[in-house]
């Protein structure tokens, strides 16, 4: 166990795995991967031909399950139900979760749904057409939270007034995709929100169809579901916190991990969903908000807390202490003073520290020979200190005794600052199933 890098791909296509296959886009999802995937997704998921290409690598079949700790909104979970394969996914953020769940319920049947999307368009239309309603809205307290300008007075009011009639119409078996149809059609179509390196506002829509845009997506989700049908569910998905894994399942049962947990940045996740999160009634109030980031790895100075304490884990790990103290120093010398920079050291040392703490709860759940790959960035979000994250996750991992098999590259894309080429890649890990027998090496006390 020496912390170095035991394999890393080269420029050699036949070596490096799946990666490599051609210069488009190695992120973005194919047409024939569309259905169920692009019912709602983050700007910032993993492609489906990406777990693909591992569940093949890794050799998994229908007789083994499959785990994503960090399931966002169902990249990994979706695809194993694609293929046949089991699979368990676990996810913190409300909205991520309940995204999933819908992505991995196939039971829908395509035309009731469709019948049942044209009655409630019907009824609100009729709502919406009586002259002496006011404009429905958000609450004080849930306008708080979303991003100012998310949305228009009128296309919020339109929403709101279709969300009330699917609760009121919908039964159980099919509310939750009519309502993850509008979340899909109303952040991509009605809202004011744009999607780039950062979520923002763009210029406002005073209106949109959204009556048209909502039975639009209900329809791709028809034909889907028509396509989708006759494979079985195998997906079972958790609400929780990764870094607490190990009481949401049970002991031994994972045989393999695709996941992509959030990359040491200042990308504050929370706002990605935020309106939507609103819409739906996951948050309500800037106290909600705020234990829900309590629940999720810190990746970022907006979800650092005076309590936490996951940094232990690495107190000694020099290469993670060494980009904490070079960020400082580079806050120092640029005369960066404000709350959230003088944070950053610690979200970083915060963050190898919460990936730390989910390793080790993850070896419980591991079988003998279980799989591992971790899809991360390398990040230079802090003050243009470069974070070197697969590396780092490895070192980490061989502490814990897991094998580092090797490092992919995934992608190569460029930073949106400096435009600096910035390594996306894939860590193999594997789980022998024989615990370590010396002490976690990089903790100041054992954990």
């Amino acid at each position: 166990m020496n912390g170095t890098v035991s394999a890393r791909s080269t420029d050699n296509p036949a070596q490096d795995g799946p990666a490599q296959l051609g210069k488009r886009d190695r992120n973005q999802v194919q047409p024939q991967d569309q259905a169920a995937h692009c019912w709602y997704r983050f700007i910032l998921s993993y492609p489906p031909h990406l777990v693909r290409d591992y569940l093949q690598r890794l050799n998994l079949t229908a007789d083994q399950r499959v785990l994503d700790p960090f399931c966002g909104t169902g990249t990994t979970v979706v695809e194993c139900q694609k293929q046949g394969i089991p699979s368990l996914g676990v996810e913190a953020n409300p909205m991520a979760y309940f995204a999933s769940s819908v992505k991995t319920d196939w039971s829908p049947a395509p035309q009731e749904l469709l019948t049942l999307s044209d009655q409630i368009a019907d009824a609100s239309q009729r709502h919406l057409d009586a002259a002496d309603r006011p404009l429905e809205t958000f609450s004080d307290e849930a306008q708080r939270v979303v991003l100012k300008g998310s949305i228009s007075p009128l296309p919020l009011h339109k929403t709101l007034t279709l969300l009330h009639d699917i609760q009121m119409q919908a039964p159980l078996t099919l509310a939750a995709h009519l309502k993850l149809a509008l979340a899909k059609a109303v952040i991509d179509h009605a809202s004011n929100l744009r999607f780039g390196p950062e979520v923002g506002v763009k210029k406002p829509k005073e209106d949109a169809p959204v009556l048209a845009l909502w039975q639009r997506q209900v329809q791709q989700m028809a034909e889907d579901l028509a396509q989708l049908q006759p494979r079985a569910r195998t997906a079972k998905l958790y609400r929780a916190d990764a870094r607490q894994i190990r009481s949401s399942l049970p002991p031994q049962s994972i045989d393999a991990v695709i996941t992509s947990p959030p990359y040491p940045n200042e990308k504050d996740y929370t706002r990605i969903t935020r309106l939507e999160s609103v819409l739906l009634g996951f948050v309500q109030s800037k106290r909600q908000l705020r234990t829900l980031k309590q629940e999720l790895l810190r990746s970022n100075s907006r979800n650092v807390y005076t309590a936490d304490q996951d940094d232990r884990w690495v107190a000694r790990h020099e290469g993670i202490q060494a980009i904490a103290q070079a960020i400082e120093m580079r806050r120092q010398d640029l005369g960066k003073t404000s709350g959230f920079t003088r944070l950053y050291p610690r979200a970083v040392t915060l963050y190898f520290g919460g990936m730390a703490r989910h390793l080790a709860e993850l070896r419980h759940l591991l079988r003998p020979g279980a799989q591992l790959a971790y899809v991360v960035g390398d990040q230079k979000s802090y003050l243009q200190v470069m974070i070197r994250t697969g590396q780092l996750l490895g070192e980490i991992a061989e502490g814990l005794g897991y094998e580092l098999v090797g490092i992919d590259l995934f992608r190569t894309r460029l930073a949106s600052a400096t435009q600096e080429p910035m390594n996306e890649e894939v860590v193999l890990l594997r789980w022998s199933g024989q615990w370590p027998d010396w002490t976690y090496p990089y903790a100041m006390s054992a954990p």
